[in-house]
């Protein structure tokens, strides 16, 4: 990869020094899906994680990261944070709150350290996929990695 290519994901696993693996992958057809993210990378939807941001009414900013092809449970979610009610950050919130955009969202490297949450079956695995910061780009790592690199906790949220 040439180096002008490189996120700010990929920039802080190298510092870091966090065994990674980068995938790259066509964003002409449109369909920016995790399934379909995780078909175009040749990774199972459940391998492949999503980075979905919501904002309760008394923790402020959470991070959840959850399977591709499954959908956030809110209660469960709220229940994880300690919040009574959480709702998705709308997508025009997303990028100044992140620093991201809808479609390449990543826990790692956000404008902000925000309190993180992986969905449990991530720890079923040796690696995960998730966002590397930009749409047409996803990174491979342990979730342990993940975990700590971003103070995450694991959560039952699906």
């Amino acid at each position: 990869m040439a180096l002008n290519q490189k996120t700010n994901v990929v920039r802080i696993l190298e510092a870091k020094q966090i065994t990674h693996q980068v995938y790259e992958y066509s964003v002409e057809d449109q369909r920016l899906d995790a399934v379909s993210v995780a078909q175009k990378v040749g990774f199972d939807p459940e391998r492949v994680f999503k980075t979905l941001v919501t904002i309760g009414k008394t923790t402020g900013i959470n991070v959840f990261v959850v399977p591709g092809n499954c959908e956030l449970n809110l209660k469960k979610a709220a229940e994880a944070a300690g919040d009574k009610h959480i709702e998705m950050v709308k997508s025009k919130e997303l990028l100044p709150l992140t620093g991201y955009i809808h479609g390449g969202c990543s826990p790692i490297g956000m404008k902000k350290d925000y309190r993180t949450f992986l969905e449990e079956m991530a720890a079923e695995y040796n690696d995960i996929i998730i966002s590397a910061g930009k749409i047409g780009m996803q990174v491979r790592l342990s979730p342990l990695d993940l975990l700590s690199l971003t103070a995450g906790t694991l959560a039952d949220l699906v």
